[in-house]
């Protein structure tokens, strides 16, 4: 049997088990602590959102992810890595009720993949970072291994003992993959990659704090320049738009999660001025904080 044929199977195993697990529109979490399913039975808008490192595998469907000024497309025929935390807008191209869009998301357990890089034989990486989203060929390979993890739903008693390894199979075919050297990158000790993966965590961490992109390159020990230039490689935007994104998906998620004025949210996200934060806010989202806090609010109890 041709091999694209078993990846065809494999794919439509993938889709009946995800429909199986999920009940409606929405992302679904599993008993699989870092395993998530994705379902949408139409095209969606854009929707900002912020992913750890994470794969994302598509049994139907294509989505559009948009980091920066770059925009990915994937479907079944290939998968998204991200190799870092990044803000990224995702909108779902190809869904029906019919055929929804189905996908697997499992985030990336970075310190399994480092303990994998002292057992694989990898060639070393390309010395200066890349991009921290990537697609990859989809592989026999891999979605056997995902089908594998998947099937470990049916058999909950199963997974506190299979489930890790059926992931560490996930993370080493990740790894061996085409373009595995880019995750490889972001781990290697020392290197210029896992100094901006280390910057991106302090970030994320402390986004409401004021920023002083001489700081960051310092505790990287880069010069700012060299700093500017790497993270904007890995994240396709500078340490103060990485910033920005962040404050405006909280703040979004302040507004619609709890009853806070627009003026309090911005306060909170690290934004000093009420009328800075309305100004970016709408032009990140398409209509000022307060108004897109109703339109939030009313599509939740739709």
């Amino acid at each position: 049997m041709k091999q694209d044929t078993i990846l065809e199977a494999d794919l439509s195993e993938l889709a009946g088990r995800i429909t199986r697990y999920t009940d409606g529109d929405g992302i679904h979490p599993t008993a699989v602590s870092h395993l998530s399913l994705l379902r949408a039975s139409r095209p969606n808008e854009r929707v900002p959102t912020v992913y750890d490192p994470c794969l994302c595998v598509m049994a139907q469907g294509s989505k559009r992810v948009i980091l920066g000024d770059e925009a990915f497309i994937y479907d079944p025929s290939c998968y998204l890595v991200a190799s870092v935390d990044l803000p990224v807008v995702g909108e779902v191209l190809e869904a029906t009720a019919e055929r929804p869009y189905l996908c697997v998301m499992l985030r990336l357990d970075l310190k399994v993949i480092a303990s994998l890089l002292l057992q694989a034989d990898l060639p070393p990486p390309a010395a200066a970072p890349t991009r921290g989203l990537y697609l990859t060929k989809m592989s026999a390979s891999m979605a056997e291994a995902v089908l594998r993890l998947l099937r470990l739903l049916d058999t909950p008693e199963d997974i506190a003992a299979l489930a890790p390894l059926a992931e560490c199979e996930i993370l080493y075919r990740l790894l061996k993959s085409e373009e595995g050297w880019r995750l490889h990158q972001m781990l290697t000790a020392h290197s210029q990659a896992r100094r901006i993966a280390k910057a991106i965590k302090w970030i994320k961490t402390h986004f409401a704090e004021p920023l002083r992109v001489e700081d960051v390159a310092d505790q990287a020990s880069m010069s700012p320049s060299s700093f500017h230039e790497h993270f904007k490689a890995v994240t396709a935007m500078s340490p103060l738009q990485y910033q920005k994104q962040l404050r405006l998906q909280e703040a979004r998620r302040l507004l619609l999660s709890e009853t806070l004025d627009a003026a309090t949210v911005g306060h909170r996200v690290g934004y000093e001025s009420p009328s800075q934060f309305s100004r970016e806010y709408s032009r990140m989202f398409g209509t000022p904080p307060a108004t897109d806090s109703k339109r939030l609010r009313m599509g939740a109890m739709t």
